[in-house]
């Protein structure tokens, strides 16, 4: 299923969602498609990871943001942002195996990105368009942090993975909302 229609299939949580949602939706239906980094506004593919018992969740220690965050990163060219999105997990966090919960778009968030130095180079400041998906793992197969990204690789408890965060914003308006969404996922049995 292409993006339009995966944002069109997806029920907005809150108003956050729903604003962000209709804006994402106009931008792509006008035939804007910022799949790579060019655009001041480009996609970008999340996710939050998940234990099968969706009591932890799996963050990394982002070098540029100094805080605990979510795994993900640039769509890069990739139409198919679940792909997008596991495959920055992989990177990320060096598991072998993670899954989706559901092929379903779990989130969406447009996000700003301040300026800043990346590998010797500056990056002007950006807007995220992201799209988030719930994906599971194995809290005891083993992780790895991606030195250029991040330092620190590490499961939480739920409230833990909030606290973590340094971002207040991101601990109010993101996460808050990732881990109540759970509600809708519960374990397998």
């Amino acid at each position: 299923m292409d993006l339009i229609s995966q944002l069109r299939a997806f029920r907005p949580w809150n108003e956050q969602e729903e604003r962000d949602r209709e804006a994402l939706l106009r931008l792509l239906e006008s035939g804007a498609a910022p799949y790579g980094r060019e655009d001041p506004a480009h996609l970008t593919a999340s996710a939050w990871v998940v234990s099968p018992e969706r009591d932890r969740v799996l963050m990394a220690y982002h070098n540029l943001y100094g805080s605990w965050a979510w795994l993900g990163g640039h769509a890069d060219g990739e139409r198919d942002l679940l792909s997008a999105a596991l495959r920055e997990v992989r990177e990320e966090s060096g598991l072998a195996e993670v899954r989706p919960v559901s092929r379903d778009v779990y989130s969406v968030e447009i996000l700003t990105v301040d300026g800043h130095e990346k590998r010797g180079r500056y990056v002007s400041s950006h807007l995220h368009l992201n799209v988030t998906f719930l994906l599971e793992a194995d809290p005891a197969a083993p992780v790895r942090c991606k030195p250029d990204e991040n330092s620190r690789v590490g499961w939480f408890g739920l409230e833990e993975a909030v606290a973590a965060s340094t971002e207040p914003w991101f601990q109010r308006r993101i996460y808050s909302k990732l881990n109540g969404k759970l509600a809708d996922f519960p374990p397998a049995r």
